[in-house]
């Protein structure tokens, strides 16, 4: 009888194990990499960055209906000219900041009044008018609030018929537009 050296026997060994296994940890672990990558990107734009198609023309030709909005949910310190989204009777907006805490607003003959000087706006092509019904003007902006405008002004949904609106209230700063149509 003829006997296998210790080392002959371990050299074997490893060469007759199935490499199944291996394949399989692989691909579970795969499995678990991209699991992890989806959660990431759900979680990132569940909390920190939000997504929206434009319905409404108020805000033409800026945005315009059926492009995307990008927005950050996470700064709510707007500035005169940021666009932010609104959500109005269960629809988001796209508006635009022309006045903030603080301010008086006014809308006369003239056009938009903001602590008493007539705004210059590059981008509105039509004249900013009061409604019949909406909003008591003129109005002081209290902490926390702003006054949002469409740039359509003419039959726009805005602060002139809901009143000012609180930051708390608002969903984001947009950060991007992504154009649908009309490339």
């Amino acid at each position: 009888m003829v006997r296998e050296r210790p080392e002959e026997r371990s050299q074997e060994r490893p060469e007759e194990q199935p490499q199944k296994s291996s394949v399989w940890r692989d691909l579970g672990s795969l499995g678990v990499k991209v699991a992890a990558v989806v959660l990431a990107f759900v979680l990132v734009f569940s909390f920190v960055y939000g997504f929206d198609r434009n319905t409404d023309p108020d805000m033409a030709p800026m945005v315009k209906d059926g492009d995307v909005v990008v927005f950050y949910r996470l700064d709510k310190d707007y500035a005169v000219g940021d666009l932010v989204v609104v959500k109005y009777r269960g629809a988001l907006e796209v508006r635009r900041v022309v006045a903030g805490p603080g301010d008086t607003v006014d809308i006369t003959d003239v056009g938009l009044i903001v602590n008493g000087a007539l705004q210059q706006e590059p981008g509105i092509y039509q004249k900013t008018v009061r409604y019949a019904k909406g909003a008591d003007l003129p109005l002081t902006l209290g902490k926390g609030q702003i006054f949002v405008l469409g740039d359509a002004r003419q039959n726009a949904t805005d602060s002139r018929i809901y009143g000012p609106v609180n930051t708390k209230d608002t969903l984001g700063t947009t950060i991007t537009v992504i154009r649908r149509r009309n490339f």
